[in-house]
């Protein structure tokens, strides 16, 4: 995309500049948002409101359909949050993707694997330790065993793939979407006006529909997580 991330050291590990300050601006955007919408409640709701109880509602439905009845006022407030954060997170590179002398910036912090596979990790811990907190140790590494003993090594690589792939899938999307959006600014500025109209258009066409592709991510990963989740609680 732009470049390298920014980093620095310290006591002798790296971190990532770029992710931290994308997540800073991310955290107040989603806070400010939410904070913005819910500071007038109404028993008639409308404007905002209506968009916050309709996102409320949306994610509510998400934990429905996937968690048993008794779990699922635990988990809802979380999935609420987990849309939000991601939603904004993979939309954000694309109104404030900016980058400096081959170093980026600014970017979705989705787009890099490090961030996603924290979230996966997150959220995979997450259900290990509601599947013992649910079943207790005994009976979740029972579960591990069914249908029967021989299927303990497949049932482990299983969870380590559904780690793998909740992570890289998002980060796939969004770092692609991306990808081709600087690939599409360096081609407008390549031969003068012959080529800035048409990759303006496709440049307009392709936010577009990357808007459409973060929605969708965002809506994969919390169903994901639900249905991780209620597989732990409901073995």
């Amino acid at each position: 995309m732009g470049g390298d991330a920014l980093t620095f050291k310290l006591f002798g590990l790296t971190f990532n500049t770029t992710n931290i300050v994308s997540g800073l601006i991310i955290y107040a955007i989603v806070f400010f948002t939410l904070y913005g919408m819910s500071r007038k409640i109404q028993m008639k709701p409308k404007g905002a409101q209506n968009v916050l109880e309709w996102l409320i509602d949306f994610t509510n439905g998400i934990v429905r359909s996937q968690m048993p009845a008794s779990e699922q006022g635990h988990y809802s407030f979380f999935a609420f949050v987990l849309f939000v954060f991601i939603f904004f997170a993979n939309q954000f590179g694309l109104l404030f993707q900016f980058h400096w002398n081959g170093v980026e910036v600014l970017r979705s912090p989705t787009a890099d694997p490090v961030v996603t596979l924290t979230f996966s990790l997150m959220v995979m811990a997450l259900a290990h330790f509601a599947g013992v907190a649910h079943n207790g140790l005994g009976g979740y590494l029972k579960n591990y065993t069914k249908p029967f003993t021989l299927m303990l090594p497949i049932n482990i690589i299983e969870d380590f793939a559904n780690f793998l792939t909740l992570g890289l899938r998002i980060f796939g999307n969004i770092f692609a979407g991306e990808l081709l959006m600087s690939l599409i600014a360096n081609m407008a500025f390549s031969h003068g006006i012959l080529t800035i109209i048409p990759s303006l258009l496709l440049e307009l066409c392709w936010q577009g529909f990357s808007i459409f592709i973060g929605s969708i991510q965002a809506y994969v990963f919390v169903t994901l997580t639900t249905v991780y989740i209620s597989r732990k609680v409901s073995e």
